[in-house]
């Protein structure tokens, strides 16, 4: 499969977790929006992961609000996570262009939207939940 994305969960999920250690580093580096972004990243790679093991069919897409909307076919009390992916989808694009850097942004923000991640990974992988507290200590 070289040059193609693995369609394999775990693979994604490996990926996840290292992106999730990642938003430690970045607060404790006091940058926010990389924070922010790397929320985003592991956010998305677990989202496919959930997705994957459905069976859904791979997509191009960085949107969270876009993947949750195929992930609430398989889960609907994911649901409740909608505003939380609506916003760190937005950090994606913010960390990666200038021009719409959220001013304000803080650390404790992204700390309140990591603690609901926990949960929304929690719903989608139960087991997860302990392997992902244990890489970032914010």
């Amino acid at each position: 499969m070289k040059g193609e994305d693995s369609l394999y969960p775990p693979d994604w999920i490996k990926v996840a977790r290292k992106d999730w250690r990642r938003i430690g580093v970045m607060l404790n580096e006091d940058d926010v929006e990389a924070a922010g972004y790397f929320l985003q990243q592991s956010l998305e790679k677990y989202l496919k992961a959930f997705l994957l093991q459905k069976g859904w069919r791979l997509k191009k897409i960085h949107e969270l609000d876009a993947l949750l909307d195929d992930a609430i076919k398989y889960n609907p009390e994911l649901t409740s996570f909608y505003s939380l992916c609506e916003k760190v989808s937005g950090y994606y694009f913010t960390e990666r262009y200038p021009s719409l850097t959220e001013e304000g942004l803080t650390c404790d923000e992204i700390k309140v939207d990591i603690k609901e991640a926990e949960e929304f990974i929690q719903a989608m992988f139960g087991e997860e939940l302990d392997t992902f507290r244990n890489c970032l200590s914010v």
